[in-house]
């Protein structure tokens, strides 16, 4: 067994996939397949997502589905096919990307739960040691994106003199990349009908005090969300691939 994916198996075991979205934001791709089954090159996003868990010692893997749910169920089987063990929670209506979790009845003492279209090469068992180390209840994998404002901006008093002027200036930000470390005990801030977003128990564990770590990742991740971001990932597959297939 591989030295990473011993270190991985010994902090986490489990992973929770959430691949029920209706994929609006990236029509017209998603007219015809669900989201997850989008290829990226010749596979489907998910596929590379399921490669990457297995190697890096993630074999048990929940499929948290609801729209077209029967096609991803069709792809994916028991996971066999990819060393895995596959099983699936259905969902009877949209219930955002927490409140799937309260589905699942038998999640360990921690897991790893991700959005089913992200495109990285963020190696897991460091996400998961460092969780483990740190007592968080809850980690976030973060990347750095720098946004621009494509505008003139202005500054000005009260009386409407300006006082500053910044063209088109730029900001950095860590944004999640829709990669979790969990610990179970989150499900007790999870109501218990209803839908239930990362916003929402964000914002509950914050002012409830509960630790929430951040892990900074500066490697190779995209967002699979819209049209924009899917013609990169295809055109940067190929030049990637290697670090996303075959990194453990």
């Amino acid at each position: 067994m591989p030295d990473a994916t011993r270190a991985i198996s010994t902090t986490c075991d489990r992973a929770v996939i959430l691949a029920g979205g209706l994929g609006t934001r990236l029509r017209p791709f998603t007219v015809v397949l669900p989201k997850p089954l989008v290829p990226i090159g010749e596979y489907p996003i998910l596929e590379i997502i399921i490669r990457q868990l297995v190697r890096s010692g993630i074999v048990h893997i929940t499929l948290a589905i609801n729209h077209r749910a029967n096609l991803v169920r069709a792809f994916f089987g028991d996971g066999s096919a990819w060393g895995a063990r596959i099983d699936y929670s259905l969902e009877s209506e949209p219930l955002s990307t927490i409140a799937p979790l309260r589905l699942i009845t038998d999640l360990p003492d921690r897991f790893l739960l991700m959005n089913g279209d992200v495109l990285t090469d963020l190696p897991y068992a460091r996400l998961a040691a460092h969780h483990v180390e740190s007592g968080a209840l809850f980690t976030i994998a973060a990347s750095r994106r720098t946004h621009t404002i494509d505008y003139g901006v202005l500054e000005h008093d009260a009386a409407g003199r300006l006082t500053e002027f910044l063209e088109k200036p730029s900001r950095d930000y860590m944004v999640s990349m829709g990669v979790y470390m969990v610990d179970r005990r989150v499900l007790d801030f999870v109501p218990p009908a209803g839908a239930f977003g990362f916003d929402h128990l964000m914002r509950d564990l914050l002012k409830r005090g509960e630790r929430v770590n951040v892990f900074p990742y500066e490697g190779y991740w995209l967002d699979i969300g819209r049209p924009d971001d899917y013609a990169r990932a295809v055109e940067e597959f190929d030049p990637v691939r290697a670090g996303l297939i075959d990194r453990v």
